[in-house]
This record gives C-alpha cells, structure tokens and sequence, in this order.
C-alpha cells in the first residue's frame, strides 16, 4: 500500500481491525485504551482519514502527528480533537516500537442523529483547531477527562438499554462543556505566546500594507493570515476575542481604515484611487466600511481637516 495516500477509516469497527484491537462492543462509540493499540506507525500507512469524531487525550506519545504542515510531539496529558474527514499523520521518532498511555474517545456522526448534539458538535471550534494548537491539562483536569471517558466506556459495556445513549450524550456533551472551559483557560494563561502571535499579526499586516500588496493581491483574507501564521483561521479568530474583543476580519478592517485615514489626511488621492489602492473592487465598499468604522464619509473625514 502506498503510504503517501491517506487510507479511508469509514467505521469504528475498521479502525479496531486496522489498530489490531479487539471487536468493539458498541457499532458507533468506543473508548480505545492507547496502551492497547499494537500497530507500529512503520508497519502501516502513514496517513489516515477518519470519518467519526475522535477525542484523544495522550501521554508518553513519543511519535510526531503532522496536521497540515505543523508537526507536534506530544507531552503529559494533551488532548486533540478531530471532526469527520480530516488527515491525521504519524511518524515514529525512534526504531523502536511505538509506546504510548492515553485515552481515545470515537463517535460515529449516526450515533449523534436525532439528538441535541448531532448541531451543537459542529459549533465546537477546537474540531477544527491544528495539533499545534491542542489542549494542555493540568493533572486535575487530566483526572476529571480520564474519569469521563471511563463513565462512557462503562456504559457501553454494561448491558444496552434504550437509556443508554441518551446517558453517553450526556456524558460526551459534558467532556465537550470541560472541554470549551480548560481551553478558555488555556489562552488567558498562555498570554505570552499569544501576545507574540498578537505581535507577528500586527508585523504581517505592515509588511504587507508597505508593499502595496492590497493593490496588487486585494484585502488579505483571514484564511491567508492564519496560513500566514501557522494557525487555524478558529483558533486564530477565538485567540483574538480574548486580546482585542475583535474577529480577525474587523482586526483587518480596523488596520485598513487607519490606513485610509492616514491616506485622506496626507495625499491629494481621490476616494476612488484610496478604495483601490486599499485593495477594494468597489468604491462603495470602501466608503459603507469607513462610515460604518468612523460615522463620517470618506470625503467628510477629509474636510474635516480643512
């Protein structure tokens, strides 16, 4: 088989086969110790695309995930969590065989219709975040996870009722909730690091306003400044809420309309040479966007400086 191509997982009973793990008990959810996964990253494909929700919370993960571009080496007690159809890559760091502790948490979307969760899911921003940007736990939060998860596999393994998924809900809807809240966490106590992306933001849009790139290449779109920076465009757009209470298109939008000002207020440029040399296709759009920034027209803003 040809590792360079990402091998198709379409059930949770295909992924026990492929693992080398034992039949699960449940069709659609299961909880699969890590220590209990005998495949060696170098005796399989090296790329796999899931098709269910996977939850994975790891420790003494001596391998590298690549997600896109950005490999990750995993340390004490990290989760990662990934939606349906993403690629998720494994390189062994060492000849040995790969030796690793954890939980991983697999749900199948159809285990989900017809409940609360099968929408609620999909508003869940970290499905979508890069490995690099997986949670960190402290070890209180690592033991209430860890405790969760066994709630989930207990159930499953007792004997099926017509409770039982509405049980499992519950206890996947509340890992989620824990989940929302330690990430919280997590960006207020990492301030450091996320001022520094806060600071390559504000060096990036420079460089690019200097070089006249917004003539050229348009208004950069948030999906370039993430790639840009090496994060999703989600974590990118929730890391900015908390510093500056702003999306990453109105931070954008905040920087070209200084831009503007500073243009109106020292060049003899007509409104419509402005718009476009901002990047916009539209003069009326360049004129709803600063009016809707400063109160004033473009052309107002200028004369007020007469």
């Amino acid at each position: 088989m040809n590792a360079s191509v990402p091998i198709q997982i379409k059930t949770i009973a295909e992924y026990h086969r492929l693992m080398e793990l034992p039949k699960p008990e449940h069709p659609l959810v299961s909880v699969v110790k890590f220590e209990d996964i005998k495949r060696n990253p170098k005796s399989g494909p090296g790329s796999i695309i899931h098709h269910f929700y996977s939850i994975a919370l790891k420790k003494d993960f001596h391998a590298k995930l690549k997600y896109g571009q950005q490999d990750f080496d995993f340390d004490e007690g990290v989760m990662h969590f990934m939606a349906p159809k993403q690629v998720l890559s494994v390189h062994s760091l060492t000849e040995e065989e790969l030796k690793h502790s954890g939980w991983l948490l697999l749900i199948h979307p159809d285990f989900l219709w017809n409940t609360s969760l099968s929408k609620k899911i999909k508003e869940y921003e970290f499905f979508s975040y890069q490995v690099n940007e997986a949670l960190h736990l402290s070890d209180k939060e690592e033991t209430l996870v860890t405790g969760i998860i066994q709630h989930i596999a207990d159930e499953y393994h007792t004997a099926i009722d017509k409770f039982s998924q509405e049980v499992i809900i519950a206890q996947i809807e509340l890992l989620l909730t824990y989940s929302e809240r330690f990430y919280q966490r997590q960006f207020i106590t990492r301030k450091i690091a996320n001022h520094r992306v806060l600071d390559q933001l504000e060096a990036l849009l420079t460089d690019y306003f200097a070089k006249d790139d917004l003539a050229n290449k348009g208004i950069p779109t948030v999906h370039f400044i993430a790639e840009s920076l090496n994060i999703s465009p989600n974590y990118l757009s929730r890391l900015l809420q908390l510093l500056t209470g702003q999306s990453t298109k109105q931070f954008i939008h905040d920087k070209l309309i200084d831009l503007a000002k500073e243009k109106l207020s020292t060049t003899g440029l007509s409104v419509n040479e402005i718009a476009y040399n901002l990047g916009f296709e539209h003069p009326q759009s360049f004129n709803k966007l600063f009016k809707s920034k400063t109160n004033l027209s473009p052309l107002e803003f200028r004369q007020s400086f007469n």
